[in-house]
Parts: structure tokens; sequence; C-alpha cells
């Protein structure tokens, strides 16, 4: 009888655990999202009115304000089995310049790949003043085994961005997209 007792206890104790479990995972999307608001990670989650700046169409005047200059740091975040990288880690340019800055990837697996880069920038408010316009972050790309390739990333800084903004950082995270490769032939 006792021991019945107790394997009904042990039972209800693992039953609370998992529901905790659940309760945990379930809220990690909300709490995800909160760090990502907090810190301009997850800056693509954002709808285009929010940061208009992440398909940009620049007024044909932009002028370039050549009494600032803001220091643009290039970042990558690598987690995977391939190499990428900037051409250069940081520059100083001009806001309303058209600045371009090439990027290395090359695929070390021996197999096929299809991946796409996604963009972060630091500060946050730097997001909507950070013009693309031309980025390989805008599409999907398929890499053969080995294959290198250098794509550019040419860009814009809006000349209405914050006075006290001089540094930003726009850091590149590199994903395979899962599905996307066809089938090795046998």
């Amino acid at each position: 009888m006792g021991l019945k007792r107790e394997n009904f206890k042990m039972v209800g104790k693992l039953c609370v655990i998992a529901l905790g479990m659940f309760a945990f995972g379930y809220a990690l999307v909300p709490i995800y999202r909160a760090i990502c608001e907090v810190t301009g990670i997850n800056i693509l989650a954002l709808s285009e009115r929010e940061v208009p700046g992440l398909r940009p169409s620049l007024p044909a005047n932009t002028q370039v304000d050549k009494s600032r200059t803001i220091t643009v740091e290039f970042d990558v975040n690598v987690r995977g089995p391939w190499h990428f990288k900037p051409e250069v880690r940081s520059l100083q340019v001009h806001p309303g310049e058209l600045t371009t800055v090439m990027y290395e990837f090359q695929n070390i697996q021996n197999r096929t790949m299809a991946a796409q880069a996604i963009p972060s920038y630091a500060p946050r408010q730097s997001a909507s003043h950070f013009n693309k316009l031309e980025c390989f972050c805008f599409t999907q790309y398929t890499l053969e085994a080995g294959e290198k390739k250098a794509w550019p990333v040419a860009f814009v800084i809006d000349p209405r961005l914050p006075k006290d903004v001089t540094t930003i950082t726009l850091s590149y995270t590199f994903f395979e997209v899962g599905g996307k490769v066809p089938a090795a032939p046998v």
C-alpha cells in the first residue's frame, strides 16, 4: 500500500514537471520576441512599415553629408560548415554616400546546400536609416560543394540618422535553408 502511494506521488510530480516544461516551451516565443525587441537582433521579423530601410527607395536628391562620419562595422555569425566573412571589418562613411562592401562565402561541405543571410543592426534605431540597395540577404542561394562566392552589399546611410549615432554595426547570420537542395544523384 505504501509503495502504491509513493508511485502515485511520483507520477503526480512527473506530470507537474512535464506541464512545467510545456509551459516554459510555450513561453519561449514571447520571451524570444521581447529579447529581440530590446536588442534589435531579429530585425527582419518587423514589418516594412516599421523598418522602411530594409528595401528602400531613396530620394533621387539624397545629399552626402560631408560634415559627419559614421563608422560602419561589419560582423558575421558563423555557425555551420562554411566560411563567411566581410572583406573589411569596418569603414568610415559619410551619410548619403553610396558604399559597397563585399562578403566572401565558401561552402566547405561535400554536398550542395541552400542558404540565406539574415541581417541585424545595432543600435536598433539605425535600421531605419541603413538603406541597402543591393544585398545577398534579399535572396536564397544554392552553393555546390566547395563553391566560393563573393557577394556585394551596397548601402546608403540616410543623412537623417540621429546625430548621436556615430557607429553602426551590420551583422549577418548565415543559415542553411532546409528542404531546398535537390537530392544527390544515385
